[in-house]
């Protein structure tokens, strides 16, 4: 009877200490409570703030901690529990979910004359609708009668056309409603570029869903994201990043791996992709562009955001057939005309978007009274102005290289008035390669 209640009380004090051990190596609840929400959340007991880097200058942890975003059950110290709730995996910018982890008067879904529209300009641009291709497609096969969009990879409305080529909705392009094989085949081969669809295998096409494909450049790093809403699969280091410093490579992970072949009604990978490896890179020349195209010099030593503007890349707002529509920048944005130089305006306000944009990516220190170059919108390339000297200066928004703005005036140029468009420049200007 002894030998059994000596037995027992070492086995009870086993099991305590054994409680003890565990619960020393437990993690200590780390709570966190957000100045936007007030609410305390306890992520960051498990996700701690070295390994979780902060995302952007705009959306610092300590206001807007992570379930304001992520989703999740913030008080749940289990990780399973945790993340039973997360939106769109962990890409809450995939489109399905944006709304509801980005929106909001005061963020994302606000006014377009506070600029925050960004939503509602992601939704309808042809990035996302893919409207211009299933038009192209559906009219060169017989399915339409012209070239004007009817259908989009999702259903989408816009109540507000601003443009007089903005449409006021687009149904969805159902595959199983068309009749055509070409068309049909083009659903199954060819939908592989829009903000909503997975990338294709492969490091070079390597990008997120909706908001995060360009504003988490991760293509080429050879992270191979999987699974609803481009879920990382076993990333070398954490991806937590947004940045509106977006190399040209992230760009390419749609616009340059290769072509369709409109015959076959399938997606040719660039021939020479196979071979390419870190000891045998592409130049910037040939890995910019389409093998067919001519560029000048800028357009390919540049990274395609030093040009083209947020209205331009994520959409003007309006619901557009092609691309051509919403494309406007052209070589005359920034050289000016033989007549005229660029269009400046001068800083007057320290909430101007030019201001806010530069905070977010301090390649140039920008500040009230400056004259920065704007497009024929008025919208700003906040990254180029005016020196006091009268020349024109552009910081590369992603190396922040330097480069003074050759302007047409007073030069040996000898473009016409009626022939302003890039295409003319490329004449004498596009680099051979």
């Amino acid at each position: 009877m002894k030998r059994a209640l000596v037995s027992a009380s070492a086995l009870l004090l086993l099991a305590l200490a054994l409680a003890a051990w565990v619960e020393s190596r437990r993690a200590r609840p780390v709570a966190l409570t957000p100045t936007l929400t007030g609410q305390p959340e306890y992520c960051l007991t498990c996700h701690d703030r070295a390994s979780v880097p902060e995302i952007s200058p705009s959306h610092p942890v300590k206001a807007f901690g992570c379930v304001v975003c992520h989703g999740g059950e913030r008080l749940a110290l289990d990780a399973a529990l945790a993340h039973s709730t997360l939106r769109g995996g962990r890409n809450p910018s995939d489109l399905s979910v944006v709304e509801a982890s980005c929106g909001g008067s005061a963020c994302h879904s606000g006014a377009a004359s506070d600029q925050r529209d960004h939503i509602q300009r992601v939704q309808t641009s042809v990035q996302a609708t893919y409207a211009g291709a299933i038009a192209q497609i559906r009219y060169a096969f017989g399915a339409q009668p012209d070239l004007q969009a009817r259908l989009g990879v999702v259903a989408i409305a816009d109540p507000e056309i601003t443009t007089g080529t903005g449409l006021p909705a687009l149904d969805a392009f159902d595959p199983a409603q068309e009749t055509s094989p070409a068309v049909q085949k083009f659903a199954q081969n060819c939908l592989n570029c829009h903000l909503s669809a997975e990338p294709r295998p492969g490091p070079q096409y390597t990008r997120f869903t909706g908001c995060a494909a360009c504003h988490t450049p991760v293509a080429g790093t050879g992270v191979q994201l999987t699974g609803a809403g481009g879920q990382v699969n076993a990333p070398a280091q954490p991806i937590h990043r947004l940045t509106i410093a977006i190399p040209y490579s992230q760009c390419n992970a749609c616009h340059n791996r290769g072509n369709y072949d409109l015959r076959n009604l399938q997606f040719n990978p660039r021939a020479d992709e196979a071979g390419r490896s870190a000891e045998r890179p592409y130049d910037r020349l040939h890995d910019y562009y389409q093998p067919i195209a001519q560029f000048t010099q800028c357009e390919y030593e540049l990274d395609c955001v030093d040009c083209h503007t947020t209205g331009e890349a994520m959409g003007d707002g309006d619901i557009h057939s092609n691309k051509a529509e919403a494309q406007y920048i052209q070589c005359r944005t920034c050289h000016g005309t033989l007549a005229e130089p660029p269009l400046t305006r001068t800083i007057g306000d320290a909430n101007d978007l030019a201001l806010r944009l530069a905070f977010l990516n301090p390649v140039i220190d920008l500040q009230v009274g400056d004259a920065i170059v704007v497009t024929e919108k008025g919208e700003p390339i906040w990254n180029m102005r005016q020196r006091p000297d009268g020349a024109f200066e552009l910081a590369g928004k992603v190396t922040g290289a330097r480069y003074t703005v050759p302007l047409v005036a007073n030069s040996q140029c000898k473009q016409k008035p009626d022939q302003q468009e890039s295409r003319y420049c490329h004449e004498c200007h596009a680099v051979q390669r």
